[in-house]
């Protein structure tokens, strides 16, 4: 027999990581606090964030900047306020008639009805538009993965910060500083890169090289207190350390996992899961809010990644985050739907969202201009001139429809879903 007490981390191991760790002549962790004292310092950078992430505040920023956002916003808030949208007994009642009033859905198992990539704040103002007219579910958590300095430019990151408050729905923002992008200084993060028609030579090395991951930090730090951006996208193993780092050290932030970090087995989902409990705060909470696994887990990789989630007291900490329909070119072979999968984990496993980063297959097959995980990298200047911004929007408001697809099955078997809280009353 194995002995498995040969597998124990002595205590004398930790003390010793704790010991570089506060070295105070520790290189890697005098540069990190640099940045944050950058900022003003923990408390000052938090106090920035609760302030500007105030819905008045985003508000008054548009309004300075006369952009034509704010008739949107307000247009949003309207409709919410009038009860506009569908409640959830309506919609459970639009999908099972008079039977679903005697149904006991149990919230406890709710899956998380999350789109990916919502680029541009118009979409969400067309995607509202339809969920009125069909009554259909707004999602309870946006992915977005627009340039951020094309964003700040024209005021989108404001709009839609200032938009996932009238919804009450969460969202993550993608930094630049993601190896795939030009750094501060306007060379190439990875000098190996050409852009996305090379990024498939460097799967698990186009993250943030050398010094980028303390730029990655630099401008979450800009953003968090800028416009109070909170969650952010994490694809690199050095990122998500620091990530766990400035929480532990104090600093409110939050993050997800990305699928391009590659995490496809239970083993990969324990050495993410072991280093967020060894940064855990006193009570419990880590940064890592939503950890999206590989698209080539299967059902049994999941549940033993929640197993160990639960082990580590992580079941309400970190969402595992799951695509059921993928972009139609550029990232998985298609056919690619794992709703019937989902349905099978809804009912046991807690805490999961159901991503959606394409349309049904079946509805990608029909499309003009199918969507494309590359369009993701392409300037908003390049799809203006050659036209495809309708074809874009028509490619969202696809994977709008998958959600909805994936709310309903949920529906016919019983099981729950969340949807936009603040527009979809219970």
């Amino acid at each position: 027999m194995v002995d498995r007490e040969k597998i124990r981390i002595d205590s004398e191991r930790l003390e010793e990581v704790n010991a570089i760790l506060l070295d105070e002549s520790n290189p890697l962790v005098n540069s990190l606090l640099a940045v944050i004292d950058k900022y003003g310092g923990v408390d000052e950078i938090n106090r920035k964030a609760s302030e500007t992430r105030e819905l008045d505040y985003l508000l008054s920023l548009l309004e300075e900047k006369k952009s034509p956002y704010v008739k949107d916003l307000e247009w949003l808030q309207e409709v919410r306020d009038e009860d506009a949208f569908i409640s959830v007994a309506d919609y459970r009642r639009k999908i099972l008639g008079a039977k679903a009033d005697s149904i006991d859905f149990d919230d406890a198992f709710a899956v998380t009805l999350e789109i990916s990539a919502c680029q541009y704040f118009p979409w969400v103002i067309e995607e509202a538009k339809a969920a009125i007219d069909n009554r259909d579910l707004m999602p309870g958590r946006f992915i977005r993965v627009r340039r951020m300095k094309e964003q700040e430019e024209d005021n989108d990151v404001i709009a839609f910060a200032a938009a996932m408050q009238i919804t009450g729905s969460s969202y993550v923002e993608t930094l630049d500083t993601k190896g795939t992008l030009p750094g501060p200084n306007g060379m190439p993060s990875n000098i190996h890169l050409g852009g996305p028609d090379t990024i498939t030579g460097y799967f698990g090395g186009v993250g943030q090289p050398n010094r980028f991951a303390l730029d990655w930090a630099d401008e979450y730090l800009h953003f968090y207190t800028s416009y109070g951006v909170k969650q952010v996208l994490n694809i690199n193993p050095g990122t998500v350390l620091i990530g766990y780092m400035m929480h532990k050290l104090g600093i409110d932030m939050e993050f997800k996992i990305s699928v391009f970090m590659g995490n496809d087995n239970p083993y990969s989902a324990l050495w993410t899961l072991m280093t967020a409990k060894l940064f855990s705060r006193p009570d419990g909470t880590s940064p890592l809010i939503g950890f999206n696994l590989s698209n080539s887990v299967d059902n049994e990789t999941i549940e033993l990644s929640a197993y160990i989630r639960e082990e580590f007291g992580f079941e309400d900490v970190v969402r595992i985050e799951h695509h059921i329909t993928e972009t139609a070119k550029s990232i998985v072979r298609q056919p690619y739907d794992r709703l019937d999968e989902l349905l099978e984990l809804s009912d046991h496993v807690k805490n999961i969202s159901a991503k959606h980063e394409g349309g049904a297959p079946e509805v990608e097959a029909t499309r003009e201009h199918p969507s494309d995980i590359l369009d993701y990298f392409m300037p908003k200047e390049d799809i203006m001139s050659q036209g495809l911004m309708p074809m874009m929007t028509q490619n969202y408001l696809d994977k709008h429809a998958a959600l909805n697809r994936t709310a309903e099955a949920l529906t016919k078997k019983g099981l729950t879903f969340i949807a936009a809280p603040r527009l979809h009353k219970t």
